[in-house]
């Protein structure tokens, strides 16, 4: 695997002329190598594009995750077992199930959803130490329930069934998902949390500094660990990250699946798009809006020394003397994505953070006290959620003082639906992105003159 690694970081060291199916073609291999010969069909296990994960029913029991295996899962056939059913009436679930190692186990459980008309789209195969975790993607008569299907798989002898309602994005092959996750991953060191989040389901990603102690990067060994329900595997930057999935326990090969992307994203180092939009505000002045990173920290700690001790403390919510120490985090891709707003000189005036916080999303701002009631947060603000809506995050939440006037305009300003909660002086705003909501919201007011 680190074969594979070594050779996607030198592509992407070649600089942007690399083309991204070259890229991708190379990061096949990762989740390939070493399993059974590819089958006609494929699908995988990563959820759709607009849900993040899977949610158990109640009667779902733990499957057999023990063990860790160097590959990546094999992918399945068709095995059209529903001909004459009729699709308009008819719906999609992904079912995992366990089944016996032997000749024929498969078979007899094909035969028995065949018998209830259950139309077997894609089959992969998870190997465990004993026994296969089996994944279909069925489509089945829209009025069979989800325990009248597990009661037909337990019957052929499936065991530790679980099953959830699927949707057209689960259509998308395990191959094509993967890679798609790898070159995005290639491209932005923010993406990696996301592509993980992505690539197993529902479940909560943190990181955590490299400290020794309970639960940190000085417990797991250099290749990650694998513990039923929970994966930990060695930060690219030295600290850990920790996966949890409490509904349903990770395979083998979902484990080289992270691992493998994480592996790539240590080997590509510090990286983000290069792209940038000049923007003109309401007043007339020109802004650049970018990415930034642990890179920009300098002229961070610089916008810092411009505030004043009021708009510190309105972002920070703390002693202003110790803001400085909160940047490295910050500025981080491990931890979100940063935008700066920057004048022609290359002053930043402006840094909009949006912060993965477990299973939550947080925006914040700070602009400096002379480009205030300009639109720069507001500009900040759009694109940050924006960014939320693409990663399919149901809500995002900004934490102020009820005093400040300027982040409520600003979240009014997005057109989104809008929660408060105030204690203590704390106010804690929450937008909620479903898709109506996102559709109705309000683009950034500042127009667009130029890209780079």
């Amino acid at each position: 695997m680190s074969d594979v690694t070594n050779a996607v970081a030198r592509l992407v060291e070649h600089g942007p002329a690399v083309p991204v199916m070259v890229l991708a073609s190379v990061a096949a291999l990762i989740t390939t190598a070493g399993f059974h010969a590819w089958w006609s069909r494929r699908h995988g296990h990563a959820p759709p594009a607009d849900d993040t994960g899977a949610r158990p029913p109640a009667s779902a029991a733990p499957g057999n995750g023990a063990g860790i295996v160097e590959a990546a899962a094999a992918t399945g056939t068709h095995a059209g077992s529903g001909a004459g059913s009729d699709v308009a009436e008819s719906a999609l679930w992904r079912m995992r199930t366990t089944v016996r190692d032997t000749p024929g186990s498969l078979a007899v459980l094909c035969a028995a959803l065949a018998e209830r008309q259950v139309d077997i789209l894609s089959l992969q195969t998870h190997p465990l130490a004993e026994g296969t975790v089996d994944e279909f993607l069925l489509r089945a008569p829209g009025g069979l329930t989800a325990s009248e299907l597990a009661g037909v798989v337990s019957a052929a002898g499936g065991a530790d069934t679980w099953t959830e309602r699927a949707d057209a994005h689960d259509l998308v092959d395990a191959p094509t998902r993967v890679l798609g996750l790898a070159a995005r991953t290639a491209q932005d060191a923010a993406e990696l949390p996301l592509a993980l989040r992505q690539l197993l389901g529902r479940c909560t990603i943190r990181s955590l500094p490299a400290t020794v102690g309970a639960g940190t990067a000085g417990d797991v060994p250099p290749e990650g660990s694998l513990e039923d329900t929970v994966l930990r595997l060695r930060a690219p930057e030295g600290g850990l990250i920790s996966v949890e999935r409490p509904y349903l326990p990770f395979t083998p090969a979902e484990f080289a699946r992270a691992r493998a992307l994480v592996e790539l994203d240590a080997r590509l180092g510090p990286r983000i798009p290069r792209s940038r939009d000049v923007l003109t505000l309401p007043e007339g002045s020109d802004i650049t809006v970018r990415r930034a990173d642990t890179r920009d920290v300098a002229a961070a700690k610089a916008m810092h020394e411009r505030c004043s001790a009021r708009t510190l403390g309105m972002r920070y919510h703390g002693p202003v003397g110790d803001v400085d120490r909160y940047l490295d985090h910050l500025l981080s891709p491990r931890f979100g994505r940063t935008l700066a707003a920057q004048t022609a000189s290359g002053r930043i005036v402006g840094l909009g953070h949006l912060m993965w916080d477990g299973d939550e999303t947080e925006v914040a701002l700070l602009v400096e006290d002379a480009w205030q009631h300009r639109g720069i947060g507001g500009e900040l603000l759009g694109r940050l959620v924006a960014m939320a809506a693409e990663t399919d995050c149901e809500h995002v939440y900004a934490v102020t003082q009820a005093s400040n006037t300027g982040m409520v305009a600003a979240m009014r300003g997005l057109g989104l639906p809008l929660d408060y909660q105030i204690e203590e002086g704390t106010l804690v705003i929450t937008a909620r992105l479903d898709p109506a909501a996102r559709a109705a919201a309000r683009p950034p007011r500042g127009e667009r003159i130029g890209k780079d």
